[in-house]
């Protein structure tokens, strides 16, 4: 039997996700949800056939689904999954949930109440080295971490504007934060400094911060530190996350996986498959046979990423270190 998956959004990650869907052995985009007829037409037109829509209520009411990607700017979320969940179709969503906590959390909500196979969109969970990190800290104590996601900034309709993106440690780092809490464990407090040093002079109507550093606390007793900056030239982009052990330094980028120990490089790790191919393959496995084991970040899940992005912004803004939900100041567990 061929899958039908729907699509909603007409950017770069819907055309990843379709074009690997295509190209799998039962499965067929069928149709394509954009912000206009003409956009949803000229994407579903480059994949034989599927059906354009204009409105995402009429896709679902027109067409038949297996299963629905949504790629969609961050703002957009919210009655897109709630009706696929009213429906009971299976979704897959890419990050970040939203530019805020109020809607996923409500989502999530729905999904403990009607249960539903979904995938969230954090492709570096499916890299070979990331892996390769996850098991190696586990078997250690791990002292600290640093991260950093440096970049240009994107100066689109949506991602200059704080309300519509989150602003870039909400939409970017998101991954490193998402790494870090695959690799390392779970996060128990934040405390942010953000700032417009130039992006703002140079654009009209920018209300994100352009530099910003978060200082985390682990449950572990592990602190961290991740920092971000959306004002370099265009093609200059770092991202990375480093762990300090007993064992030795774990230096983890988007080319490989290097540990250094006792002042030698020891091993270097570089990643074999496609991410975004391993990320599709499991959920559409998921949706074939209602085994979700391989699916490496569902929407529960993703909500503690977007806990922790959504509490720096906050801290960023009181001034003041931020506990994460249901944790206690001071513990350690």
């Amino acid at each position: 039997m061929t899958l039908r998956i729907g699509m909603a959004g007409t950017g770069w990650f819907a055309n990843v996700h379709a074009q690997l869907l295509n190209a799998m052995d039962g499965v067929q985009v069928t149709a394509v949800c954009g912000t206009s007829r003409d956009k949803a037409d000229l994407f579903a037109a480059k994949l034989g056939g599927a059906a354009g829509y204009a409105d995402f209520t009429e896709m679902l009411d027109g067409e038949t689904l297996d299963a629905v990607y949504i790629c969609v700017p961050p703002s957009s979320h919210g009655t897109m999954e709630e009706q696929l969940i009213e429906r009971g179709i299976p979704f897959l969503v890419e990050k970040p949930l939203d530019a805020g906590i109020e809607k996923p959390r409500r989502i999530a909500a729905m999904l403990e109440e009607k249960p539903l196979i979904t995938s969230v969109g954090y492709h570096l969970r499916y890299r070979d080295t990331a892996n390769r990190l996850r098991e190696a800290l586990k078997l250690g104590t791990v002292g600290m971490l640093s991260g950093e996601w440096m970049g240009n900034f994107v100066n689109n309709a949506w991602w200059p504007k704080q309300e519509r993106s989150g602003g870039q440690f909400v939409e970017q780092t998101t991954h490193i934060v998402d790494l870090l809490r695959y690799t390392a464990g779970e996060v128990a407090e934040v405390y942010a400094a953000y700032a417009q040093r130039h992006v703002h002079t140079k654009y009209d109507q920018v209300s994100v911060d352009d530099v910003g550093t978060v200082v985390l606390k682990l449950r572990s007793g592990a602190v961290a530190s991740l920092s971000n900056t959306c004002l370099l030239p265009d093609g200059v982009f770092e991202a990375g996350l480093k762990a300090y052990t007993p064992d030795g330094l774990w230096n983890w980028s988007m080319e490989e996986l290097r540990h250094t120990a006792t002042g030698q490089l020891t091993t270097i790790v570089k990643d074999q498959g496609n991410p975004y191919e391993a990320e599709n393959a499991a959920f559409i496995q998921a949706v074939r046979t209602g085994d979700a084991s391989l699916i490496r970040s569902d929407y529960s899940d993703a909500l503690k990423t977007q806990e922790v992005t959504v509490a720096a912004l906050e801290s960023a803004r009181s001034g003041k270190p931020v506990l994460l939900q249901g944790e206690t100041a001071g513990a350690v567990l």
